[in-house]
C-alpha cells in the first residue's frame, strides 16, 4: 500500500483511491446530467464560456505555451540531460519502434486525419493575415499548421510526462501526477486534499480532451459511410459509432501495454504510413518532397515570432478559433499523454526522452501535414479540384474524403482512411482509460480491468452526451475550461522537476583560490 492508497472499494476487488474516483465521477456526471437535462441553456453557456476564456486569458496561454517548449530545450540540453528515468543501470523496456508508435498513437491520432487535409486548406482559402487562395496563402497555411502541431504540442506533453516519469522512476513515488508536486507541498499534502485535486484535474482533463478528440473521430467516420455507403450523417448515427468503438476499445484495454495497446498502436501506424505512401506516391511527389523541405525551413525561422503571435493590433477570432484552441487542447490532453509515454519510458535518458518525444513525432507530423495538405492546396491552384477549397470549408468532416476522391481507387482508400480513424480512436481511448484508471488508483500500474472498463464506457458516455448537447462546439469548450487550470499545475511541475534536479545533482564546487597562493589549475598553452 502506497502514500495514495485508501482502503475504499477493497471489499469488492478494487483498488480506487476514494477520494479522486468519487469526486471525479461525481464531477462528470453532474456536467453530464445539465447537458441532458438542460440542452439548450448547456450549449448557451459552453459558448459563453469559450468565448470568455478565449477572450480574458488568449494572451496567458501563448505566454506558457511557450515557457513551457523554453522549459523542455533547457533542460534537455542542460547538465540534467544525461540522467537515466530508473536506476542507472536500467533500459529502455519497449524497442525505439515500439516506443513512437505507441506515443504517437496517443499523442496525436485522430487530429492528424481529421485536419490533415482540412486545417491547411482552410488557412489556405481564409489566413489570419492577406486574401485567400493566393500563393502567399499557400505559403502561409502549412507554416500556422506545423506551428500548432509542432514543437509546442510535444513540449506540453514532455513537462508533464518527464516529471511523472523523474519522480515516479528515479525518486519511487506512484506513477501519478500528484507525485511531481511533493517537493513543493511535501508527502502529507500530496496524500491529502491537495494532491486529491491535482489528481481530479488530471482526471478530468483526460476525459474531456480524450472525448474531444472521440467527437472528431466519429463525425469522419460517419462523413465517409456517407461517401461510401449514403449512410445518414446525424447525431444518431455518430452515438451509434462511439458506443460500438467504445466497445472495441474496452476489450483493447483489458488485453493491457504489452498486448492490445502496443499492437494496436504499431497496426494503426502502419495502416496510416499506407495511406501517406498512396497519397505521396500518386500525388505531385517532386513537389511535396521540395515543399516539405521549405516549409520546415519556414517553420524554424518563424517559432520565435509565433511563439507570442497575439493579433494585438487586429480582431483575433482567428486565433481564438485556431491557435487557443489547439493549445487548450493539447493542455487538456497533456495529463493522458504526458502520463501514457511517462508509463512507457522507464529507462530512457532526460535527454533522449524530451529530444525523441519532440522531435521524431513533429517531423512524421510535418511531412504528414505537407504530402495531404499541399496535395491539396496544390490540386486546388492548378484546377486539378478548383472546389476543393469551397467543399472542405463547408463541411470539414469530408475534407479528407474530397482529397481521395481525386486519386484512383477513391472507395478502397477511403475505406483504409475510415479504418485508420477508428483504430486511432481505439488507441486514443484505451490508452486514456489506463492512465485515468492509473490516477484515480493511487498510481498503481494494474490495477483490477474493470475499473478501466469504466473509464473506458465513461469515455464514450462523455463524447456521446456532449456531441447531442452542442456538437463538436460543446467539447472545444469542455477541453478549454479543464485546460485552463491545469495551467497552472503544469507551471507548478516545471518548478517542481528543476528544483528536485538541482538538489539531487548540484553542480560540482569550484576550488577555492586563496589570493596570493599559486592556483592549481593548469596554465593555458
Amino acid at each position: 500500500m502506497n502514500a495514495f492508497d485508501s482502503d475504499f472499494g477493497k471489499q469488492w476487488g478494487l483498488r480506487i483511491n476514494g477520494p479522486v474516483f468519487i469526486t471525479s465521477s461525481l464531477l462528470i456526471f453532474a456536467i453530464l446530467g445539465f447537458a441532458v437535462v438542460s440542452t439548450k441553456q448547456a450549449e448557451s453557456l459552453f459558448g459563453l464560456v469559450q468565448d470568455w476564456i478565449t477572450t480574458t486569458f488568449g494572451w496567458y496561454y501563448m505566454l506558457v505555451v511557450g515557457g513551457f517548449l523554453f522549459f523542455v530545450l533547457y533542460i534537455a540540453f542542460s547538465r540534467f540531460g544525461t540522467i537515466r528515468l530508473g536506476k542507472d543501470t536500467d533500459r529502455p523496456a519497449y524497442s525505439n519502434g515500439a516506443w513512437f508508435s505507441m506515443l504517437f498513437s496517443a499523442g496525436m491520432g485522430i487530429g492528424l486525419l481529421f485536419y490533415g487535409v482540412a486545417e491547411p486548406v482552410m488557412h489556405f482559402g481564409n489566413p489570419p493575415v492577406g486574401p485567400g487562395e493566393t500563393l502567399a496563402a499557400a505559403k502561409q497555411s502549412l507554416l500556422l499548421t506545423f506551428f500548432h502541431w509542432g514543437l509546442h504540442a510535444w513540449a506540453i506533453y514532455i513537462v508533464v510526462g518527464l516529471s511523472i516519469a523523474y519522480f515516479s522512476y528515479r525518486h519511487g513515488l506512484p506513477l501519478t501526477l500528484r507525485s511531481a508536486l511533493v517537493p513543493i507541498i511535501g508527502k502529507t499534502r500530496a496524500a491529502g486534499w491537495p494532491g486529491h485535486m491535482v489528481d481530479i484535474f488530471a482526471v478530468l482533463g483526460t476525459l474531456f480532451g480524450v472525448a474531444t478528440s472521440l467527437g472528431y473521430g466519429v463525425v469522419q467516420v460517419n462523413a465517409g459511410l456517407n461517401f461510401l455507403f449514403g449512410v445518414e450523417r446525424s447525431t444518431t448515427i455518430q452515438v451509434f459509432l462511439i458506443a460500438s468503438i467504445t466497445g472495441v476499445a474496452t476489450i483493447s484495454v483489458i488485453s493491457g501495454v504489452n498486448r492490445g495497446i502496443k499492437l494496436l498502436s504499431i497496426g494503426n501506424l502502419m495502416m496510416a504510413g499506407l495511406l501517406l505512401g498512396f497519397v505521396f506516391l500518386l500525388g505531385p511527389t517532386l513537389f511535396i518532397m521540395n515543399v516539405f523541405l521549405q516549409n520546415v525551413g519556414d517553420y524554424l525561422g518563424n517559432i520565435i515570432q509565433l511563439t507570442f503571435e497575439t493579433y494585438a493590433f487586429r480582431d483575433d477570432t482567428w486565433k481564438s478559433g485556431w491557435t487557443l484552441l489547439y493549445w487548450a487542447w493539447w493542455i487538456s490532453w497533456a495529463p493522458f499523454v504526458g502520463m501514457f509515454i511517462a508509463r512507457v519510458s522507464k529507462g530512457r535518458t532526460i535527454r533522449e526522452f524530451i529530444l525523441g518525444v519532440m522531435i521524431i513525432p513533429s517531423v512524421v507530423t510535418f511531412f504528414w501535414m505537407t504530402v495531404f495538405g499541399n496535395t491539396a492546396i496544390q490540386f486546388a491552384m492548378t484546377d486539378t479540384a478548383p472546389a476543393l477549397v469551397e467543399a472542405v470549408t463547408t463541411d470539414l468532416p469530408t475534407a479528407l474524403f474530397v482529397l481521395l476522391e481525386q486519386f484512383p481507387v477513391q472507395s478502397i482508400t477511403t475505406l483504409l482512411a475510415m479504418v485508420v480513424v477508428i483504430t486511432f480512436f481505439v488507441t486514443s481511448s484505451d490508452s486514456g482509460s489506463l492512465v485515468i484508471d492509473i490516477i484515480t488508483a493511487g498510481g498503481h500500474l494494474d490495477p483490477p480491468a474493470v475499473q478501466r472498463v469504466y473509464w473506458a464506457g465513461m469515455e464514450g458516455a462523455v463524447a456521446a452526451t456532449l456531441l447531442l448537447a452542442g456538437g463538436l462546439g460543446a467539447l472545444q469548450t469542455a477541453a478549454l475550461a479543464t485546460a485552463l487550470p491545469f495551467t497552472v499545475v503544469m507551471i507548478l511541475l516545471c518548478y517542481s522537476l528543476h528544483k528536485s534536479l538541482n538538489k539531487d545533482y548540484p553542480r560540482p564546487k569550484r576550488p577555492h583560490v586563496v589570493p596570493g597562493e599559486p592556483s592549481t589549475r593548469r596554465p593555458q598553452p
